[in-house]
């Protein structure tokens, strides 16, 4: 027989998933737990392993396409039998349980499907046309028996408009029954106007020898929430230069060692990470989030880290618990998440539970930034190049330096410019402590 598999939820709040790309064709054997598809959410790209093990009957969602999570993306003949009592494949997926994949975090909560023909387009055998994405009421009526659907349409029912009982929240029949005598039971009434429908958007005006390139889903996701943090939170900055010659002196001599004993490179972002976990214990309000009339301020500290992945996506890594690292462990754990979401191999919960977040565009020569803040975090900060510069020593000497810009975006409900600046000079105090000399913990 053949089991649904549905879209899983890849994350806390994650409401959506777009199939980046079929791993698998129709007609494929597939393993328990071997990836089938590669999914693109608004947090995370990840590949997705079956929770299955058979052929792939039918690929129900095309590439590129973005759907609800619980909407089923594919079929799986997993060669069992229904039992003695067991009905048909369409009742069997009308009735019984569907196949999520395997998720972190909150467990996914099902969006009932439809009975949308779409097939992926590209990689399963078929003439291509037609492939597009279920309506919700394609995707409702998918999950609802023959008897429900039938009784649905005898009394002019949408079966998208309730709120299923069922196993994974499919629609009975018993719903039907008891959304019919609500309805006689309500008083008449007139209906609302509807309201005016939008203003449609004013497209920019494209010129002959322009490039149009669609947005995709991650691009998309990345606007949503950057616009989202800059018209929920008030941005404000603050910059400090740090003298970091002793740093870059201490990283030139261990550098090599580092490598042949730990097998990853020494980076200065280590450096910069434990110095900022160590400040936010002395100023904990920035490792907060806003929440309405209170401030939380979080008790665990885990570092986001912002990742290029060069090809238009920026993902944001989480380390749970930075603060039991030392420069050695954040060293290891640093090579690990950045390789890892390079490879498109991170976890929901890999990308989730962030509570400040280090930017680094200094290795890619950035010397001055103003980061977006990584809503609902309180802040973030941006590491620049180290720079050699001229620089006025204290006995008015001058002497040519290796200087650091630290620059912290901040939520100005939360805390403001004083707070901000004593956190950064807490780091900037840290980093310029190192010497030549200094051990690696």
């Amino acid at each position: 027989m053949a089991r649904p598999i549905t879209m899983p939820q890849l994350g806390e709040s994650v409401t959506e998933g777009t199939i980046a790309r079929w791993l698998k064709a129709e007609g494929d054997e597939v393993e328990k737990d071997e990836p089938i598809a590669e999914v693109d959410t608004d947090k995370v790209s990840a590949e997705l392993p079956s929770p299955l093990a058979g052929r792939i009957e039918r690929l129900l969602v095309p590439e590129g396409a973005t759907v609800e999570v619980g909407t089923e993306i594919a079929l799986v003949a997993t060669g069992e039998e229904p039992g003695p009592d067991g009905p048909a494949r369409e009742d069997a997926r009308s009735e019984g349980p569907t196949e999520e994949f395997p998720a972190a975090g909150t467990r996914a909560q099902p969006v009932a499907a439809g009975p949308g023909e779409s097939r992926a387009a590209g990689r399963g055998e078929g003439d291509g046309r037609g492939a597009r994405v279920p309506s919700a009421e394609e995707l409702r009526l998918r999950r609802s028996s023959p008897v429900v659907r039938r009784l649905a349409a005898e009394h002019g029912v949408e079966i998208s408009s309730i709120r299923g009982t069922g196993v994974g929240g499919r629609v009975t029949k018993k719903d039907i029954e008891a959304y019919i005598r609500e309805r006689e039971a309500r008083p008449r009434e007139e209906a609302p106007p509807r309201p005016a429908p939008p203003p449609p958007r004013e497209r920019v005006e494209v010129h002959e020898g322009d490039e149009v390139v669609e947005v995709t889903s991650v691009r998309r996701a990345i606007a949503e929430r950057m616009s989202r943090s800059k018209r929920e939170a008030p941005h404000a900055w603050t910059l400090v230069e740090a003298d970091v010659s002793g740093l870059v002196g201490l990283r030139e001599a261990r550098k090599e060692e580092f490598r042949r004993r730990e097998g990853v490179n020494l980076t200065y972002l280590p450096f910069v990470v434990r110095a900022v976990v160590e400040s936010l214990k002395e100023h904990p309000v920035l490792n907060s989030v806003w929440d309405g009339d209170r401030i939380v301020l979080r008790k665990r500290i885990n570092i986001g880290i912002a990742v290029d992945l060069e090809e238009g996506a920026l993902i944001v890594p989480v380390i749970k618990d930075a603060d039991d690292y030392g420069i050695v462990g954040l060293a290891r754990r640093i090579d690990e998440v950045v390789r890892r979401a390079r490879q498109r191999r991170l976890s929901p919960d890999d990308v989730s539970g962030g509570t400040f977040t280090v930017n680094n565009p200094g290795a890619l020569g950035s010397v001055v930034s103003t980061p977006i803040i990584n809503h609902p975090q309180a802040a973030i900060l941006s590491a620049e190049a180290i720079v050699k510069r001229p620089v006025v020593l204290e006995d008015d000497a001058i002497a040519v330096r290796s200087m650091m810009n630290l620059e912290v975006s901040f939520d100005h409900r939360i805390l403001d410019g004083g707070a901000a600046l004593r956190f950064l000079n807490a780091v900037k105090r840290r980093l310029e402590s190192y010497t030549p000399e200094s051990e690696i913990g």
